[in-house]
This record gives C-alpha cells, structure tokens and sequence, in this order.
C-alpha cells in the first residue's frame, strides 16, 4: 500500500476498461485520482466509487482548451500534477484501402495530437511541480503493425516516437520527468470485443487450438494497471524513455 501516496495522477479515458483499473489501483496505493472521460455518468460514477481523493472532468483529449480546463482544475483542486496517463483512445477497424482520408483524420486527431497535447501541457505542469512521469498507452499495432488497423497502428507508433523524444528532452534538460510507452497486444475491453465482424469474411478461429492461441494474445485490464503504478511510483525513477510490451511473447516466433 502506498505505493503512489499523495501523488496527483490524471488518467484520460478513466471511465471504463484499462482507464477504470488504472484508476481504482492508483487510488488504493494512496494517490488522488482525476479522471477524465466524454462518459458523464461512468465517470462521475467512479469518482463517487473511490470517493473524496477523486474528482471527474469531462473532457475531450483532443481539444487543447480541454486540456488547459483539465490541468487548471486540477492544478487548483490537489495543488499540481505528478502523473499523466494518456489512456483514452479510439479504435478504427480498416485496412490501408478501407482507409478513408476522414477516418484517418478521425483516428489522429483523438490518438495522436490528443496525446501530444495532454504530454505539452502535461509537461509543463509537472516542470512547475519539479518532476513527474507521463505514460502513454500506446499498442502493439504501433511496433508491428495490424493490417487491418492502418490508421490505428500509425498513430500508436506516433505515440512511440513522441515518448522517446520526450524523455531526450528531460534527460538533456536534466528534469526529473520521465515518459515511457506500454504497448499491449490485446486486451479484454468493451472496446476491442465489440468491434464489429465484417459477415464475408471467413473468421481465422478454426478449431479450438486457434482459439487459445488467440486468446493467449489477451490480457486483463488489471495486467496493464500494475505496469502503470509501476511505472507512476518512484520504483521506476530510473526508467525514461522505455517502450514496454505486455504481449505473452507475440512478436517472438516458436518453434
């Protein structure tokens, strides 16, 4: 217990899946929870759940006045920030020519520049605080690639490459700020499990051994949570710069 005491973390997309975990965690190792979501009711829901050392914004991470309203409220509310989750995110089903320029836009916009603006304002309210540690919730499509989740991938891989410049950037200026990048394959969500099926496509579950190698690609949300509070406590004060991968092994091949 303890583990993130009085640290102030925002976690965007906190009102369900990886977000409510990553959430409920941080607020039983001691830290004062904001979240953040376009879910009203969820939200305000959780933060009644966890109680006084919580508060829910709405908020849309893509818009940068919603940004400064987050940061200012809670810059007022608990004193500062500690810890940014950049958690929320959108998932577009579309291969490079289902890609239309719109959907492309679309995806960007919340999973791209939304993380940018939350790390630039984010940044800047830890800088004044004297340190903090941002983690970006970025995906597997982002190292590998999906075929079928073209805008999806490039805009994890996006958020890849905005973490490692971030952290050269407090590593040179010689701030304690640290950015690192998780990238889990699948995860059990409302979000990845109610993507629709295409009916002309054959599905690739033949038989039962197709289907635990699938699920093996699954994890938990509470899988993610724990590499979160590892990576917001000071365990982790060292770790900057890091692309951390919670994939049971998927890009390595067997035998």
């Amino acid at each position: 217990m303890g583990r993130v005491q009085d640290k102030v973390c925002i976690i965007t997309g906190g009102a369900s899946g990886v977000g409510k975990e990553d959430a409920l965690l941080m607020a039983r190792e001691g830290a004062r929870v904001v979240i953040t979501d376009v879910s009203v009711d969820a939200g305000e829901a959780l933060a009644k759940q966890i109680g006084d050392q919580a508060m829910f914004i709405q908020h849309d991470i893509a818009s940068e006045d919603g940004w400064k309203n987050v940061i200012a409220k809670t810059t007022e509310h608990f004193g500062g920030v500690d810890v940014l989750v950049n958690n929320a995110a959108i998932l577009k089903q579309a291969t490079i020519e289902e890609t239309t320029l719109e959907l492309w836009e679309q995806v960007q916009k919340v999973n791209s520049t939304g993380y940018f603006l939350g790390c630039h304002y984010g940044y800047m309210a830890m800088k004044a605080r004297g340190g903090g540690s941002i983690v970006n919730m970025s995906s597997m499509a982002g190292i590998g690639g999906v075929s079928s989740f073209c805008a999806y991938s490039a805009s994890k891989a996006a958020v890849a490459g905005l973490t490692r410049s971030i952290a050269a950037h407090s590593r040179f200026q010689h701030l304690p700020i640290r950015c690192n990048s998780i990238h889990p394959d699948g995860i059990k969500t409302p979000m990845v499990f109610n993507l629709p099926r295409d009916p002309n496509k054959p599905s690739t579950v033949r038989d039962g051994n197709d289907a635990k190698r699938l699920m093996a690609r699954f994890c938990e949300p509470t899988d993610i949570a724990n590499l979160v509070l590892f990576l917001a406590s000071d365990e982790s004060k060292f770790i900057n710069g890091a692309e951390m991968r919670i994939d049971n092994g998927y890009l390595m091949w067997a035998d």
